[in-house]
C-alpha cells in the first residue's frame, strides 16, 4: 500500500473500503494490502455458506489443535462455559456499573467493565493472584492487537509475562489428583484444559487460552463500546428511545468489530471471474454486507428502529456467518446487552468528547477515544424487547 492509500485509509478506513468496491468493475476486488475481497452480498454468502470452499480446519485456531473435530469440541467448551456463568456475570454488572465514576473514558471504560465482570470466569477466585493481576493488565492493554507500536510493544511484553504464569498454572491444574477429567470446569482455564486432547503441550493450552480471553474481553468490550457511543449520539442526554437489544444489534450491524474475515482459498477455483489458486486470500466484510443498498434501508443511517420493520433487513453477519461462525455469537450477543441495560438504567448518557465514528482498525474495528457521562434519571425509559437468537 503507497503512503497516499495508507493515509486514506488511516483517516477513514470503512470510507475506503466503500470506495474500493464502489469503483470496482468486478463483484471481486483487489485489497491494497494483498488479497481479494468479496464485493457482492450474494457471492459473499456463497463463500461464507459453500462446504467445499470451508472445508478442513478453521484458521481461528491456526495449527493449535489437530483436527476439525477438536476445534468444534473445544468451541462448545467455550460456549458452555461462557452461559455456566452468565447468571454470575449479571449479578457482577449491577456492582461495578454502580461504582464507575460518573464521568468515563471510552473505550477502555468497556473493556475493563467486560473484564471486571468476567474475571472469575476467566480464573477462577481460588486461582493464581499473580496470573488474575496479569489478565487484568492485559485486559488494559492488550485485548486487541494495539494501533500503536510503542503499545504493540508494552502489550507483547505484558503477554510474554502471562505466558510464563499460564504454563505454570497449567501444569498445576493438569498433574492436581483431586481434579479429574470429568469434573465441571470452574472457570475457562478449566475448560480450555478440558477440551484440548491428550498430547496438546502446555504452551499451546495456554496459547488457546489467551485466544479466547481476547476472543471474550475485546470484542464484548469494544461492542459495548459501539453500542454506548452510537445510541448516546442519537439519543443526547435522554433515555434511549429504543429497547437496548436493538439498539445493540445495530451497533453491530453498523459498526461490526470484525470488519473483515478471511481465509485462504483451499483449491484452484474462480470467484466473481476471477482465478484463484490454493493459498490465496480471499475476506468477506460484514461491514460491507451490512451497508449494501440493495439488501438495507438507508444502511449509512444508525436506526435501532430497523429491527421491528423486517422488510428493512439484510444479511446480518456480525460474528461471521456459514461453518465458521463464532460458536459464541448468541452468548455474546446477550453479554453486550447486558452490560448496555445495566448501564443506561434509569440513566442517561451523554457524549461529552470525541464521538467521531470512524473507527480504528487494526485487526478489529474499534472506536476512537471519547468520554461518557451518565446522569442518573427517574423517567421510564423503553425496556428490552424479549430476545431472539442471533442469527445470520
Amino acid at each position: 500500500m503507497g503512503f497516499a492509500e495508507m493515509r486514506r485509509f488511516r483517516r477513514d478506513p470503512l470510507g475506503f473500503l466503500e470506495n474500493l468496491r464502489r469503483t470496482s468493475p468486478v463483484e471481486v476486488f483487489g485489497l491494497p494490502w494483498g488479497g481479494w475481497c468479496v464485493g457482492d452480498t450474494g457471492l459473499a454468502l456463497t463463500v461464507l455458506s459453500d462446504r467445499a470452499f470451508n472445508a478442513g480446519m478453521s484458521g481461528f485456531f491456526g495449527s493449535m489443535l489437530p483436527s476439525r473435530s477438536a476445534q468444534v469440541d473445544f468451541g462448545r467448551a467455550a460456549r458452555a462455559i461462557l452461559r455456566t456463568h452468565t447468571p454470575e456475570y449479571r449479578e457482577s454488572l449491577a456492582a461495578a456499573v454502580i461504582e464507575m465514576p460518573s464521568v468515563t473514558r471510552w473505550p477502555a471504560a468497556g473493556v475493563e467493565l467486560v473484564y471486571r465482570c468476567t474475571a472469575d470466569l476467566l480464573l477462577h477466585p481460588d486461582g493464581s493472584p499473580e496470573l488474575r493481576r496479569l489478565l487484568e493488565r492485559n485486559a488494559r492493554v492488550g485485548a486487541l492487537r494495539p494501533a500503536r507500536m510503542a503499545q504493540r510493544a508494552r502489550a507483547q511484553l505484558l503477554r510474554a509475562k502471562l505466558s510464563t504464569a499460564l504454563n505454570e498454572q497449567i501444569r498445576d491444574r493438569r498433574s492436581a489428583t483431586g481434579r479429574t477429567a470429568e469434573a465441571e470446569p470452574r472457570d475457562l482455564l478449566d475448560a480450555v484444559i478440558g477440551a484440548c486432547p491428550e498430547g496438546v503441550a502446555d504452551t499451546t493450552v495456554a496459547q488457546l487460552y489467551v485466544l479466547m480471553f481476547r476472543s471474550i474481553v475485546g470484542p464484548l468490550g469494544y461492542s459495548l463500546a459501539w453500542s454506548v457511543l452510537l445510541g448516546s449520539l442519537h439519543s443526547p442526554g435522554s433515555p434511549w428511545p429504543w429497547p437496548v437489544d436493538w439498539v445493540v444489534r445495530e451497533a453491530l450491524r453498523h459498526r461490526p468489530v470484525s470488519w473483515m474475515v478471511s481465509r485462504p482459498v483451499p483449491y484452484p477455483a474462480e470467484f466473481g471471474g476471477i482465478a484463484f489458486q490454493t493459498g490465496d486470500l480471499l475476506s468477506v466484510s460484514p461491514y460491507l454486507l451490512h451497508h449494501d443498498k440493495k439488501h438495507w434501508t438507508r444502511p449509512g443511517e444508525f436506526q435501532p428502529d430497523r429491527w421491528v420493520r423486517p422488510s428493512e433487513h439484510g444479511p446480518f453477519v456480525p460474528f461471521s456467518s456459514g461453518p465458521f461462525t463464532c460458536a459464541g455469537a448468541a452468548v455474546a450477543h446477550d453479554l453486550v446487552t447486558d452490560a448496555a441495560d445495566t448501564l443506561v438504567e434509569n440513566s442517561s448518557l451523554r457524549v461529552i468528547g470525541g464521538g467521531d465514528t470512524r473507527p480504528i482498525v487494526t485487526n478489529a474495528a474499534t472506536p476512537r477515544p471519547f468520554t461518557l457521562r451518565r446522569t442518573p434519571q427517574n423517567p421510564v425509559r423503553a425496556r428490552p424487547s424479549p430476545r431472539k437468537e442471533v442469527t445470520s
